[in-house]
């Protein structure tokens, strides 16, 4: 059913086919399989919620149990909110072409689609390859924090170097955005299905899981699918002591911060925890440790300069009246320009003088 999504949405009863599901108990499941089957299931089951609640005219005001029990059953093995994540829209959604081929834009292709189109399986993809290849950044962070620990400017600098090499290939795999994704096919064919439950103006005080007994009947409410779910750039801001102000804004990040699989947060939370990174290259006393550091910094400034561009152009320069699908409302819920705009600036603000 999942994989018949492309083929079922044009029919316009795509909710009542989907209601034909069988009300499947994945309790047993859940305690035996692996992660890795688990997380199979719920890019397959997420995709079908997202599907049921955006699929036709207006948003439904529940879940049918069907769905409802078992998303939710995954959700809860897996540490992960009852909806759409960014892992399972991007972290799990693809495949290798070539099995003994690099993974990058030329290798991969997208395991399972809303309509199907080309702009947004190159939207899932750009961010496929900007993970594959962030992973070397995120290989070398943790040497870094040892290198910082053992106060040894030569490893430091390697660290430091092969990072910013690595965020000019992630730069660059993401300024292909505009290739094959436009930005108006994006918004109206992309962007619809990926929505959240929390606010929403089309959804209200959330959505109702039906037959989930520990909701009481109450609707619930989560953020949608964003690529600020995903642990490259608040790893990067971790290991570098890129801090944030608390105000509302930042509140955002935390809570996106629960929409992460487990491993991931404490990945984040342990660099957080460890990293004397910028104590040690800001006493170090060597300026081209502080000109590598500024290099990465930059890096990352840039990388979110680039996010709040296409979020200008794809999102907010875009024209609406559906009230589900609101260019001034990030798919996570969040006032995403100002919020983009401000993270932007704080990163750059924390370059240290050479």
């Amino acid at each position: 059913m999942a994989r018949a999504i492309p083929q079922l949405i044009c029919t316009g009863r795509v909710r009542a086919l989907l209601e034909r599901l069988p009300l499947m108990d994945l309790n047993e499941f859940c305690a035996t399989a692996s992660e890795a089957e688990q997380r199979i299931a719920m890019l397959h089951y997420s995709f079908m919620v997202q599907t049921y609640v955006w699929g036709e005219a207006e948003a439904p005001r529940a879940l049918p149990a069907c769905l409802a029990v078992p998303i939710w059953q995954l959700g809860k093995s897996l540490g992960q909110p009852p909806l759409l994540p960014y892992s399972s829209y991007t972290l799990e959604n693809w495949t290798l072409i070539d099995p003994a081929g690099p993974i990058d834009l030329s290798n991969v292709r997208v395991l399972q689609h809303f309509d199907g189109g080309m702009d947004e399986a190159w939207f899932i993809l750009i961010h496929v390859a900007i993970e594959a290849r962030a992973g070397e950044m995120l290989d070398e962070a943790l040497n870094l924090i040892g290198a910082a620990d053992a106060a040894d400017p030569a490893e430091a600098g390697r660290c430091l170097a092969a990072m910013s090499l690595a965020w000019d290939d992630v730069n660059a795999i993401f300024d292909r955005m505009p290739e094959r994704c436009d930005p108006y096919c994006y918004f109206h064919r992309v962007r619809p299905w990926i929505h959240g439950w929390k606010d929403n103006p089309a959804l209200g005080d959330g959505l109702i899981y039906d037959g989930v007994e520990e909701t009481g009947g109450a609707p619930q409410a989560f953020r949608g699918q964003t690529g600020s779910q995903s642990s490259i750039v608040p790893a990067m801001d971790a290991l570098l002591s890129v801090g944030h102000a608390a105000d509302p804004l930042r509140s955002f990040l935390d809570e996106l911060h629960a929409y992460r699989p487990p491993a991931h947060r404490r990945f984040i939370e342990d660099i957080r925890a460890a990293s004397k990174v910028r104590n040690f290259i800001e006493h170090s006393g060597a300026p081209d440790l502080k000109t590598l550091y500024n290099d990465n910094v930059s890096k990352l400034a840039r990388f979110r300069t680039r996010h709040l561009e296409y979020a200008a152009s794809y999102i907010n320069k875009q024209a609406s009246h559906n009230a589900g699908n609101d260019p001034d409302v990030g798919t996570g819920g969040t006032p995403f320009m100002k919020y983009l705009k401000k993270h932007r600036d704080e990163a750059e603000a924390h370059l240290l003088p050479v």
